[in-house]
Order: C-alpha cells, then sequence, then structure tokens
C-alpha cells in the first residue's frame, strides 16, 4: 500500500506541475487568504479523488465531462466578474475584511472549493487517478492522489503569497479577475474544442480577458479624467479690498487725525 501512496503521489504532483489547477491556486491565493484556500483544496483533491477512484476502480465508466465543464466555466466567469466588479468600486479607505472576517472567509473557501470541484472533475489528472485506481489498490490511489494534488496546490500558494507581498492590492485584483475569465474559457475550450491543440486553446482563451482588461482600462481613464475636467473652469477670484486713499476717510477720522 504505501508503494501505491507512493507512486500515485509522485504521477499526481507531477502531472498538477504547471496544470490548469495549480495556476488556479496561485491565483486565489493572490486574492484570499493562504489557510481558506490550502483547506479548499484539500477538501477538493480528497472529493474528487475518491469519485475518480471509484469510478475507476468499481465502476470503470466515464463521467460527463462536456456538461461538468459548463458549470465549472460558469463558476469561474462569476468569480472573474465580481472580481473585476470590485476593482471598478471606489476606494472608501475601509477595510472590508476586518468589517466582517467570517462571513468573507466562509465565502471564500466556498468558492475555492467549488471551482477546484468542478475544474478537476473530468481533467487530465483525474483520468490519471482513475486508470491508476483500474490496476492498484484504491485506497492506496485515493491517499496518494490527494495528496499529491495538495502538495502541487500548496507550492503554487507559497509562490502566490510570496509574489503577493510585493504587488498592490488593486493590482492583484485585476489580474485574479482577468485569469478566472481565462480559465473560464479554457475549461470550455479543453471540452468542447480539445481538437484545436493546445496552443490555440491557449490562444483563444485570452480574448475574453484580453477584451475585459480593455474595458477596465477605457473606464479607469473615463475616472481619471472626469476630476481632471471639474478643475479646468476658472477658480473663484477672492474679492480685492479697495485701496485706502483720503477721500474715503470720514469726517470723524479726520478730525481725530
Amino acid at each position: 500500500m504505501i508503494t501505491t501512496i507512493l507512486l500515485t503521489f509522485g504521477v499526481l504532483f507531477l502531472a498538477e506541475l504547471g496544470d490548469k489547477s495549480q495556476l488556479m491556486a496561485l491565483t486565489f491565493a493572490l486574492r484570499y487568504h493562504w489557510a481558506t484556500v490550502l483547506a479548499a483544496i484539500t477538501v477538493a483533491s480528497f472529493a474528487v479523488n475518491l469519485i475518480a477512484v471509484g469510478v475507476g476502480h468499481f465502476l470503470g465508466a466515464a463521467l460527463p465531462t462536456t456538461v461538468i465543464a459548463i458549470f465549472a466555466a460558469a463558476t469561474l466567469l462569476i468569480v472573474g466578474v465580481f472580481t473585476l466588479r470590485e476593482t471598478l468600486q471606489p476606494d472608501t479607505g475601509e477595510d472590508t475584511e476586518k468589517a466582517a472576517p467570517q462571513a468573507r472567509t466562509r465565502n471564500a473557501f466556498l468558492v475555492v472549493l467549488s471551482a477546484f470541484l468542478l475544474a478537476e472533475l473530468g481533467d487530465r489528472t483525474m483520468f490519471a487517478a482513475m486508470a491508476l485506481a483500474t490496476k492498484n489498490g484504491w485506497l492506496g490511489v485515493w491517499l496518494g492522489s490527494s495528496l499529491g494534488m495538495v502538495a502541487a496546490g500548496g507550492l503554487a500558494i507559497l509562490i502566490g503569497v510570496t509574489v503577493g507581498k510585493h504587488i498592490p492590492e488593486r493590482f492583484i485584483a485585476v489580474c485574479s479577475g482577468l485569469l478566472f475569465l481565462y480559465f473560464a474559457g479554457m475549461t470550455l475550450l479543453d471540452a468542447y474544442a480539445e481538437h484545436l491543440g493546445t496552443v490555440v486553446i491557449a490562444l483563444a482563451s485570452a480574448v475574453l480577458p484580453a477584451l475585459a482588461g480593455l474595458v477596465i482600462v477605457l473606464l479607469r481613464r473615463r475616472e481619471n479624467s472626469a476630476p481632471a475636467a471639474e478643475t479646468t473652469g476658472e477658480p473663484a477670484i477672492a474679492p480685492i479690498p479697495a485701496p485706502h486713499s483720503a477721500a474715503t476717510e470720514t469726517p470723524a477720522r479726520r478730525r481725530t487725525a
């Protein structure tokens, strides 16, 4: 069993390196607290690999990957839109995370969990776990594959946390939102246009975030030009007091002089 765990761990860890799910982990780590992201990835990894082991070892059936891809893309699209929407709101100087930390953490956990669970269903790493489960013990494959995915996700989270310390928060939010849109397009193209090839899918997936980024730039320019337009008007000139002269002196002042 230990041999199966180690074998599966190595296979899944190497398969996750540079994969879409690892990039998603890095993106979520830029947006949410690392502990919340790691906990959600752990739960999602054990859940999706349990399904993979059950399907591969006991059923030998395939999952409706196209239907799952639609839900996964929709989840990533919603997360990306709301993330970009937050960046367009004016900065009021209030710390929203301190205002409601419990609600924010709970929502982040559910978002990461649902996104990872849907993204991993039907992914190549899941099929790898299914294939390993057909010839090895299901328990060892389940533990090894889950730990391998968590380790790869943890590595991405570490990179995200390290990089995020040196980047402005608003810039991180914009990049995260655009990456979520990119992953949404890639998920759909991987499911419905796999024949296009990896390079074409990667380039086509960048169309949606590129358009969203262009819209954000235009809106930012409009917001920055509005205050400048307000200050182009002539400033109000304070009235200049009349110069003191002898003609304006009162008779009483003249007598006292």
